[in-house]
C-alpha cells in the first residue's frame, strides 16, 4: 500500500525516501513556478533532469537552486530551448533530443498559458489551444521513442477543464466569440484527452500517461488576469464555501502545487494513474457534466476522459499539425 498524500502535501513529502538516481526526466516550462520546483525536487533526489523553456536566459537565472540541489544530491540539470507556440521550435527541440538518443523515464508537460487575449501561435492556431495542447502533442509524440518501457508522460491540466469541452469544429474560434476562459477550458480538456489517448497507445509496453491538476497557486500563469476580476472570483468562491460550511479558499504553495506532478510521475502505482486525471496526489473521480460544484471542488468532467472524444481530438490534432503519430505509436508500442 502506498502512503496517502493530499492537497497540502509538498514535493519533499511526496519524495521522502525516494532515490531517483539513474532516472532521466524532462520537464517543460522550467523557467518559473511549478516547472522550476518540479525540476528541483526531482534533481534533488538524484534524477537527471532536462528542463525545456522558451526563454533560456530567464530559465538559467530561475534554475540556479535546481543546479545546486542537483549537484549536492547526485542529480543533474540541463536546459534546452523549446517554444511550444512555434512548431518549428518544437520539431527542432524534439529532433535534437532524438538524435542524441538518451532515453527518458518521465516526460512532464508542465508549460502553459492561461486566459490570454485573443491571438495566434506562429502556426496560426488559437494561442491557448496551440500552446497548451498542440505544441505538447507534437513534442511528446516526437520524443515518444525515447521513453523507456515503464516510463510515464504527465500532462498538466487544470480544474479549468470544466469551463469547456474541446470544440473540434471550431478550435481556432473562427466562428465562435472568443472568451479567454472558454479557450483555456478547451485547452485544459485537450491536455486530459491527450493523456487518455497516449496511454491507450503506449500502455502495452508499460508506458503510461496521466493528466494532473496542480491546484490554485500564485504563479506567472495568471499574468493576463485583471486583479479586480480575480478578487471578485475569489469573493464568489468564498461565499459558496461559506454556504457549505467550509473554510475560506487558500492558495497552495508552489511545492504543494508541484507535488501531484511528482507523485504521478515517479511515486504512484502505474495502474492507479494510467489514463486518469489526478489532483491533490490521488486519482480524481468523475462528476456529471451538469453537476453544480464550487471552483475548489474536486472531480473531472466525463467528457475529458471519454475515449471517443480523445480519439477525435487526436485525429484533429494530426490534421491541424500535419503530422501523423498513429502508425509510429503502434510501432513503438510493439517494439
Amino acid at each position: 500500500m502506498t502512503k496517502a498524500f493530499g492537497a497540502t502535501s509538498t514535493t519533499e513529502e511526496v519524495l521522502s525516501g525516494v532515490n531517483l538516481r539513474g532516472k532521466r526526466v524532462l520537464v517543460t516550462g522550467a523557467s518559473a513556478g511549478i516547472g522550476v520546483e518540479t525540476a528541483r525536487a526531482l534533481a534533488a533526489h538524484g534524477a537527471r533532469v532536462v528542463g525545456a523553456a522558451r526563454d533560456l536566459e530567464k530559465a538559467q537565472a530561475a534554475t540556479a537552486e535546481v543546479r545546486r540541489d542537483a549537484a549536492a544530491n547526485g542529480g543533474s540539470f540541463e536546459l534546452v530551448a523549446l517554444d511550444l507556440a512555434n512548431l518549428k521550435s518544437v520539431r527542432a527541440c524534439a529532433d535534437a533530443l532524438v538524435a542524441k538518443g538518451e532515453p527518458f523515464d518521465v516526460v512532464i508537460g508542465n508549460a502553459g498559458v492561461m486566459a490570454t487575449p485573443f491571438g495566434h501561435t506562429a502556426d496560426g492556431f488559437e494561442t491557448q489551444f496551440g500552446t497548451n495542447h498542440l505544441g505538447h502533442f507534437v513534442f511528446v509524440n516526437r520524443i515518444a521513442p525515447l521513453l523507456r518501457a515503464g516510463g510515464r508522460v504527465i500532462s498538466l491540466s487544470s480544474s479549468g477543464h470544466r469551463f469547456a469541452n474541446v470544440d473540434l469544429a471550431d478550435p481556432n474560434f473562427e466562428r465562435t466569440a472568443y472568451e479567454p476562459f472558454v479557450a483555456y477550458g478547451r485547452s485544459k480538456t485537450a491536455n486530459i484527452l491527450f493523456a487518455v489517448a497516449f496511454d491507450e497507445r503506449h500502455r502495452e509496453r508499460g508506458v503510461r500517461a496521466a493528466a494532473v491538476h496542480p491546484g490554485a497557486i500564485r504563479t506567472e500563469l495568471g499574468r493576463h488576469l485583471d486583479p479586480s476580476v480575480l478578487q471578485k472570483l475569489f469573493d464568489q468562491m468564498n461565499q459558496q464555501l461559506a454556504a457549505l460550511g467550509k473554510d475560506p479558499f487558500q492558495w497552495k504553495t508552489i511545492p504543494q502545487g508541484a507535488a501531484t506532478s511528482v507523485w504521478a510521475g515517479v511515486v504512484a502505482p502505474a495502474e492507479e494513474i494510467g489514463g486518469r486525471y489526478c489532483e491533490n496526489c490521488h486519482a480524481g473521480h468523475v462528476v456529471p457534466d451538469d453537476a453544480v460544484i464550487t471552483a475548489v471542488s474536486e472531480g473531472v468532467r466525463g467528457y475529458a476522459l471519454d475515449r471517443k472524444n480523445a480519439e477525435a481530438l487526436w485525429k484533429k490534432s494530426e490534421e491541424m499539425t500535419g503530422e501523423s503519430f498513429g502508425e509510429q505509436s503502434r510501432r513503438v508500442a510493439g517494439s
